[in-house]
């Protein structure tokens, strides 16, 4: 498929008025903003026909058109092919997820108190967390699991965001709730039992917020990677690409979490790879040694469970460090970061020989 790369400044009505003259054309196209590019792609355009290629010709030829790519490795507006470089995803005033800067994201797994919020959100801020994670709504395999506060644990996330200054990454489960929780959040989470709802997929992706995408614990990486192409194709290009494990034969962990995908998605897209190592094992011993190989593979960031008091958490408690751990663990990656040069080098190590 091919994608068409216009230069970084078009405004917005010229490319209003090339949208329409390409309709006219008989040529609908697709187009977000992802990084400093503008990607438009045209779906029906058959390249290698007479007619494709006059029409790519004549692409090429357009004065606000940079370049034209095949993108045929990957979904076309989420192909690396398409931008030529790695993206990165600004989520906050105070922070941008990408662009040779490890991301790190913890907090509970779900928000169960305001005083268990706050304690939590103070601990991973001055323990080198840059987002808050929590869950105000929470899908559960069985019905009468915990399920969240729901819109009152909306409103304990601002409050933890307005005291702490950490950007908040919260859950979205169901197309009624989009409107409040972009209200609240800076990155809206889309959980992997959601990967391929493509209703709500369109709804979140209509708010114009960041969406940090889980893997379906059943998707390939190319089904994960269509999933956040609804997300491209409804005009937001504010995307980060969450690996948190896969379903496999084996039942000692939670999941697989699937290291390889990370540099093999990296040489793919240029959309941000968050790695999440607690969903994936399910175990707080083996958050650590997960998180550290995630940022060796040339993962963007990490996103971890932290909770004080685990034990008696009302969600997923066995997978949650403490804080004290999540300082420990933040430290030592970032140190191994550090002696590795920029996150992209270790993924341009990794691929060194693909």
């Amino acid at each position: 498929m091919i994608v068409a790369r216009l230069h970084p400044d078009v405004p917005v009505d010229e490319r209003s008025r090339l949208t329409s003259a390409w309709l006219r054309r008989g040529q609908r196209s697709f187009q977000c903003r992802a990084g400093r590019h503008t990607l438009v792609t045209f779906p029906d355009l058959a390249a290698g026909s007479p007619s494709g290629q006059e029409f790519v010709a004549q692409l090429r030829a357009t004065p606000t058109v940079d370049t034209v790519v095949d993108s045929a490795a990957a979904p076309p507006l989420g192909s690396l092919a398409a931008t030529g470089e790695p993206s990165a995803v600004r989520v906050s005033d105070r922070w941008t997820v990408g662009g040779g800067r490890f991301t790190w994201i913890a907090g509970p797994c779900a928000v169960e108190s305001e005083a268990q919020l706050m304690s939590v959100a103070r601990d991973v801020r001055d323990g080198g967390a840059h987002l808050l994670r929590g869950g105000a709504f929470k899908p559960r395999t069985s019905p009468y699991a915990f399920q969240g506060i729901g819109k009152d644990g909306l409103d304990l996330l601002r409050d933890a965001s307005a005291a702490t200054g950490l950007g908040v990454v919260t859950e979205v489960v169901d197309a009624a709730h989009v409107e409040a929780v972009a209200e609240v959040a800076h990155v809206l989470q889309i959980g992997a039992r959601n990967a391929q709802n493509f209703p709500l997929l369109h709804e979140v992706a209509l708010t114009g917020r960041p969406v940090l995408l889980k893997r379906g614990f059943g998707c390939t990486v190319p089904e994960w990677l269509h999933s956040a192409e609804y997300l491209l194709a409804a005009g937001n290009g504010d995307v980060l690409l969450c690996e948190r494990g896969v379903r496999t034969l084996g039942n000692s962990t939670r999941f697989t979490l699937d290291i390889s995908a990370v540099p093999l998605v990296k040489g793919l897209s240029h959309l941000p790879v968050i790695v999440d190592p607690s969903h994936a094992c399910g175990r707080r011993d083996l958050v650590a040694p997960l998180a550290a190989a995630a940022a060796a593979a040339g993962a963007d960031g990490v996103m971890v469970d932290v909770n004080q008091e685990g034990h008696v958490a009302l969600c997923d408690g066995e997978q949650a460090i403490t804080p004290a751990e999540f300082g420990a663990l933040a430290r030592r990656t970032n140190r191994m970061l550090h002696s590795l040069g920029p996150v992209e080098s270790a993924t341009a190590a990794a691929m060194a020989g693909h």
